[in-house]
């Protein structure tokens, strides 16, 4: 019940309306009746019915609907509406020609007109725009997605013992503040250079001749995450109806994706944006229920029986062998070993947001840098806090036996569990058309085919296509950590910690700012750091796979 208040002052605070109605009061209080007085099945689909209600007049009855991502951080896009329309995505490298509130599109155009007329002073602060608490909720939405299921499997991947759990939290802390720091540099380039987007601060502040390197870089990087979702979306619909997975994902992408992806326009998906952040708080949530109730704790040694009276949980038993928890001896000092580098990399994609950037400065309200740095600490304070809970929760549960994606080990028959895989399928399969058309569009860019020629029916054939290539992929590969570890470790350390300290070093020279080059060294330290952690996280991930 607690929770569904604080999901009640979530949404009232995001959309700014009244509750008072009855149209709102209704869903709410179903919820609520439905959580405290019902343990069946039919309840938790009554939930998420309720929950859909409770989005589509929100949807109706707001136009300023708070904008959001799923994945990968996975929580990192092409997006054909800007955020403030109602969806963020964290692949966008396209620039933001249009805004969609009155007086946006002008300061748009100010900005970038102060940004080339004076290059070597700030853009001017902003009188419209976000709060900083808008802008925090935002940005912790993009970051913290399903991505995060994932990441008990980097852990198991170093150790197996429950204090790898110490030296993996301090893991995702540094990386996240790493991440923050690379995620402010972009900001800071773009107040320096008046740029609006990710390739647009490269162009300024390295040159128009070689921005086809961060564009191609989002492209790819796009496509992983559309590749990750289907990978998702297989084992999620596959556990749900208990069918085999091959069929199961060609079904969904035939009859779900693909009508999704050929729509025009996705203005209509975006209520579904708020149903990933839900989804996460209930995973959270029925993860610490599990943990601390038993219900996958396995017998003790030498007793046979397993949820009965043999002293195991109460659901182990219905849980593939492969997947039933598993504890050993590699604990905290296991995080030495170079296959820890896995879980870094894997923490690259997890806090993946930093395309948005440009998005996130230009529109916070009066933006200056000291408040755009407040944005940034706290939205990837809350990230740190939030996904070191949902990882351990995961690897203290399950151990080496976790699954890349970890709702894979707890049981079908697991009315929690079954609840937050019902909120995960629903929410990527709303979300996959917005990070598809940012792949479809990337590529595109990439064989410069200009706007006028980009027909319907070449939408379309190239809709099927990389679709059909997509979810190819997604049958032959199964690990989904795999992919998160392999993109992080190559696109993902280059976009977080390499591109933007070598934007910030090249705009800090062209300016003469002589005073920024601690700034400066720390962030080519960093740049080095992400490198170093690529080349050999690649090789632990190939290796691992």
């Amino acid at each position: 019940v607690c929770f569904v208040e604080v999901l009640y002052s979530t949404v009232r605070s995001c959309f700014q309306v009244s509750f008072s109605s009855t149209g709102y009061s209704i869903p709410f209080h179903f919820i609520v009746h439905i959580m405290t007085k019902s343990s069946s099945s039919y309840g938790t689909l009554c939930t998420a019915a309720a929950v859909m209600a409770v989005l589509s007049l929100t949807a109706s009855h707001s136009s300023s609907s708070s904008p959001t991502t799923l994945l990968v951080g996975v929580s990192a896009a092409h997006s054909p509406s800007p955020r403030r329309s109602g969806i963020v995505q964290p692949f966008v490298t396209r620039r933001l020609d249009k805004f969609p509130r009155g007086g946006g599109g002008a300061r748009h155009a100010k900005k970038a007109t102060a940004g080339a007329v004076a290059e070597t002073t700030t853009t001017a602060p902003s009188t419209e725009g976000a709060s900083i608490p808008n802008e925090v909720f935002n940005l912790v939405k993009g970051i913290v997605g399903v991505g995060v299921l994932s990441l008990p499997a980097g852990i198991a991947a170093f150790g197996d013992a429950p204090s790898a759990v110490l030296p993996a939290t301090v893991l995702i802390a540094a990386i996240g503040i790493l991440s923050g720091f690379g995620f402010y540099l972009i900001g800071k380039v773009c107040a320096y250079t008046g740029a609006t987007s990710y390739r647009e601060a490269w162009s300024k502040s390295i040159g128009p001749s070689t921005s086809w390197i961060p564009a191609s870089s989002c492209t790819i990087k796009t496509c992983l995450a559309c590749l990750a979702f289907s990978m998702v979306l297989g084992d999620t619909f596959s556990a749900l109806l208990g069918t085999a997975r091959t069929p199961t994902l060609l079904a969904v992408t035939t009859f779900l994706l693909l009508p999704l992806c050929l729509l025009k326009n996705l203005k209509s998906l975006a209520p579904f944006s708020l149903l990933g952040v839900m989804g996460m708080g209930y995973t959270a949530v029925a993860m610490g229920l599990r943990y601390f109730d038993g219900s996958y704790a396995l017998p003790p040694s030498g007793e046979d029986g397993i949820g009965g009276g043999g002293g195991g949980g109460a659901l182990v038993g219905s849980v593939a062998k492969a997947l039933q928890p598993q504890f050993g001896s590699k604990g905290a000092s296991s995080v030495f070993s170079g296959q820890s580098l896995i879980l870094v990399c894997m923490l690259s994609t997890a806090y993946m947001a930093h395309f948005n950037a440009p998005k996130f400065y230009l529109e916070l309200k009066n933006n200056t840098l000291p408040r755009y740095s407040q944005v940034v600490s706290y939205s990837f304070g809350i990230s740190i806090l939030l996904m070191s809970i949902i990882t351990m929760l995961g690897f203290l549960t399950f151990g080496k036996s976790c699954s890349g994606l970890v709702l894979n080990n707890y049981s079908t028959k697991d009315l929690w569990m079954s609840g937050s895989r019902i909120a995960v399928a629903i929410s990527l399969v709303f979300s996959y058309p917005l990070a598809f058309t940012g792949c479809r569009d990337g590529i595109m860019d990439i064989l410069n085919i200009p706007l006028e020629k980009r027909s319907a029916s070449l939408l379309n054939t190239l809709t099927v296509t990389i679709l059909s290539i997509l979810t190819i992929g997604a049958l032959i590969l199964k690990d989904v950590s795999f992919v998160l570890a392999f993109g992080g470790a190559t696109l993902g350390n280059a976009l977080t910690y390499v591109y933007p300290a070598l934007m910030y070093r090249s705009i800090v020279k062209q300016q003469n700012r002589t005073t920024e080059t601690p700034q400066v060294l720390a962030s080519l330290a960093s740049a080095l750091l992400g490198i170093v952690m690529g080349i050999i996280g690649a090789k632990m991930a190939i290796q691992n796979a």
